[in-house]
């Protein structure tokens, strides 16, 4: 069976060795899947996150969980794992946890796989050798360095208080496995993203969520538990710039569109607060209180500064709930 990243290849000078390595490379590899999820084309998620997702999951336990990145699951009503010997198995969904960004499923028949053992990004020092690799073995696997440990707000209203950054990128990202020196799981992919460095030339760098944040939430992903008390949400996506907060768009009919909050608004602070930043908006408006609680803003639009009330809610609750069959 072809790879759907066939194509996609990481070039042959950034693959892994083998030699000299703490572990064995190739049973480590054989703990990554493909993993393909469709999602209707109803669904809250369909419209940023499309309905046809691709990327990579990580087998962490002999019984048939495979982690991956939270994105390629979210609201999916079909999954399907592709191993590297070519099988395709069905695959349920078990949880999706907003706060870390973790997914979490469940083969419907035994994968007969290794897990890879869980480890503890906080190991890691600068310019550490990692491996980052995707389902499909040496020729989906990149030989990296760690290029920083640093905090990431995304424009989803999203935020990590440390994110791995990793270099150079690996191609198809989305739930790779970020492998450490010891053979074990570090972090999950998230994000491709560009770093200028002091010269000024562009790296092409990864973004992936430390795995030390899992053990914590795991139980009650794997039980289809909410991991996390829901958090405020505005349904703004917004970027930070210049020391502005400025809304690129709203999701339709959530709370910000609901208070015709628009594209093009700068956000100036929240409950009289000052916020320049999209970590400093995202804590400042986390901590008013749970899901529900209502949220004063402050905007500028065009040369007009006025405050509006927006009455948050829980972004999960707009999602499809999964079915069981």
């Amino acid at each position: 069976m072809a790879s759907p990243f066939d194509g996609y290849e990481v070039e042959q000078a950034l693959r892994p060795a083998a030699e000299g390595l703490a572990f064995d490379l190739d049973v480590a590899l054989d703990s990554l899947v493909v993993l393909h999820a469709r999602v209707p084309a109803d669904a809250f998620s369909a419209e940023t996150l499309g309905t046809e997702r691709l990327g990579n999951g990580i087998v962490i336990s002999e019984s048939g969980m495979v982690l991956t990145i939270g994105y390629l699951i979210t609201e999916a009503e079909d999954v399907t794992l592709l191993t590297n010997d070519g099988r395709a198995i069905s695959a349920h969904v078990l949880g999706y946890d907003g706060v870390t960004g973790f997914g979490l499923v469940h083969a419907l028949e035994p994968l007969d796989l290794p897990a890879l053992p869980i480890g503890d990004s906080r190991q890691l020092r600068g310019d550490d050798p990692v491996i980052v690799a995707g389902g499909g073995g040496r020729a989906h696997a990149v030989a990296g360095r760690l290029v920083a440990r640093a905090p990431f707000a995304g424009y989803w209203e999203y935020l990590l208080d440390e994110a791995l950054f990793t270099g150079p990128a690996h191609p198809h990202w989305s739930g790779a496995a970020l492998i450490g020196s010891t053979g074990q799981l570090l972090g999950v992919g998230s994000l491709q993203m560009n770093q200028e460095g002091p010269s000024g030339q562009v790296q092409t760098i990864n973004m992936s969520v430390p795995i030390e944040l899992l053990p914590p939430i795991l139980d009650d992903l794997a039980r289809g538990r909410p991991a996390h008390e829901p958090r405020p949400w505005l349904g703004v996506f917004a970027h930070d710039a210049e020391g502005q907060i400025v809304v690129m768009d709203v999701s339709t009919g959530g709370p910000a569109d609901r208070a015709e909050i628009r594209g093009g608004d700068v956000i100036l602070a929240v409950a009289g607060e000052t916020v320049t930043d999209l970590a400093g908006l995202y804590t400042r408006l986390w901590a008013l209180g749970p899901a529900g609680t209502a949220a004063p803003l402050t905007l500028r639009r065009e040369r007009d500064v006025f405050d509006v009330e927006v009455r948050t809610s829980d972004r999960a609750a707009r999602l499809k709930k999964r079915r069981f069959n």
